[in-house]
Formats: structure tokens, sequence, C-alpha cells
């Protein structure tokens, strides 16, 4: 069973571990946690802020875990994307895959979290101490998105 979640709480990562694993068909389980970084060097990051429209965004969401399940055969995705002000080092998206086999566990992630970064409509914006600015797609987010094709 997959769970797919827009929220602005923090999310427990055992937890969510615990929830996925019922199945003891499951032999590989792949974990992607990303963080808010700091990549700035003058002025530090004060927050990374994250908007989206909730049903948009639900159903594009959606949209990815279903295609990555005509990909391959997985049994369990749990996708979990946080929206609202965040500050560096903090939790932002977790995504698991449970597969009978690492093969299609490791592809399926690599490729929900791909298409996460270039077809999920949130908005980001970056705030320093001396301004914000709305950030555009990185190229090499598109490169990584188009291997899938």
């Amino acid at each position: 069973m997959d769970l797919i979640q827009v929220q602005t709480d923090d999310f427990d990562v055992a937890l969510e571990y615990a929830r996925l694993v019922g199945n003891p068909a499951i032999g590989a389980v792949v974990m992607f946690v990303g963080r808010v970084r700091d990549l700035n060097p003058e002025p530090e990051l004060i927050a990374l802020e994250l908007e989206h429209y909730p049903k948009m965004t639900e159903r594009a969401l959606l949209q990815i875990v279903q295609d990555a399940r005509t990909r391959w055969p997985l049994d369990a995705v749990t996708l979990i994307h946080r929206v609202g002000p965040l500050h560096p080092a903090e939790q932002i998206v977790l995504v698991l895959t449970a597969s009978a086999h690492r093969h299609a566990a490791y592809a399926a992630n690599a490729y929900i979290m791909d298409y996460l970064k270039t077809e999920a409509p949130f908005w980001k914006k970056e705030r320093t101490s001396s301004q914000s600015v709305w950030l555009d797609a990185r190229e090499s987010d598109q490169a990584a998105r188009q291997r899938w094709e």
C-alpha cells in the first residue's frame, strides 16, 4: 500500500520505515531523505519556503508513483514532501520504495526523485538575510529526468 502526503510537519524516518515493511514478500527497501542545504557562500540561507496548490500537487505525486509502478514491480511506496518554511538541515522529502528485489527498489526510488524535482508543482523561494528569490529549475535536474525517457 502506498502513502503519499504533503505536509508542513516533519516526518519520522523510523516510523515510516516500520509502516512500510509489514509485507513479508518485501526483500528490499530503498530510502532517500532530502534535506534543505545551504549552498550560498554569502549571505547564508535563513529558510527555503515551499508553496503548492494541494489538489494539483497531490495529483502530480500520485501520477509519479503510478508511473514508477508501471515500470517496476513495487510492493509499497512512501512519498512524503514537506511545504512551508524550512530551515537548513531540516528534512524536506522522504521516498521509500519497497520491492522483492533491490534493483527495482533502487531504480524506482531514483525515478521518483528525478520526476519530483522536475514535474511536481512546488514553488521554492530562498530567503536570506538580504533578499528573497524564487528558484528556477536546475538544468542538472532536467538532465537526470531525461535518462528515463
